[in-house]
């Protein structure tokens, strides 16, 4: 259990039939009344975001979530196998589980899988991946860092925007998080 005077970003707990994790909070203390906590919390299964408010010292059953590191091992029809790098387990995963954290995934890449008893909750992927330029405008003679940007297709099929001096066949390095380019690898 865990109170709501203990809430903090990135807390999960089990409310209404759901694991729903803290996003913002806010302790609040009339002059007149009880203290109350004002959370916006997010539904970590269907992404959904909702505004509580709950009393001061309100305990609620805390979401037990295990973390595990695996591995994308390949692709089997619509389904993503990965191995558990400790029990050497495999597991079966759909897009919807994985998300939109997909189109940055490859084989070979760990990731860190939350579960909430059986059920995959979230797959988290390392914060910046390197991947491979497949597709881009070629860079012209003069291109500099500062000059600008445009949209490149690396090998996941994502889409970044990035200088205008990156080039096919390039390898650079992306942040998961914003969908960013940081720099060539």
């Amino acid at each position: 259990m865990i109170s709501s005077n203990d809430f903090r970003p990135g807390v999960s707990i089990e409310w209404n039939g759901g694991v729903w994790r803290v996003v913002e909070f806010l302790h609040v203390k009339p002059g007149k009344g009880s203290a109350f906590v004002r959370t916006k919390l997010k539904n970590v299964q269907t992404g959904s975001v909702v505004e509580q408010t709950f009393r001061a010292g309100e305990t609620l059953p805390q979401a037990n979530l295990e973390k595990s590191t695996m591995q994308h091992t390949y692709k089997d029809g619509d389904q993503y196998v990965f191995m558990d790098m400790e029990t050497y387990e495999e597991a079966n995963l759909t897009p919807a589980q994985i998300g939109d954290r997909m189109k940055y995934l490859k084989e070979g890449m760990e990731v860190n899988v939350l579960r909430w008893g059986e059920q995959v909750m979230e797959v988290e992927l390392p914060n910046t991946v390197v991947l491979e330029v497949t597709q881009t405008d070629p860079g012209v003679k003069g291109d500099t860092a500062t000059g600008g940007n445009k949209p490149a297709i690396v090998e996941t099929g994502a889409q970044v925007m990035v200088p205008l001096f990156i080039t096919i066949g390039e390898r650079i390095k992306i942040d998961t998080r914003n969908d960013t380019y940081i720099g060539r690898e």
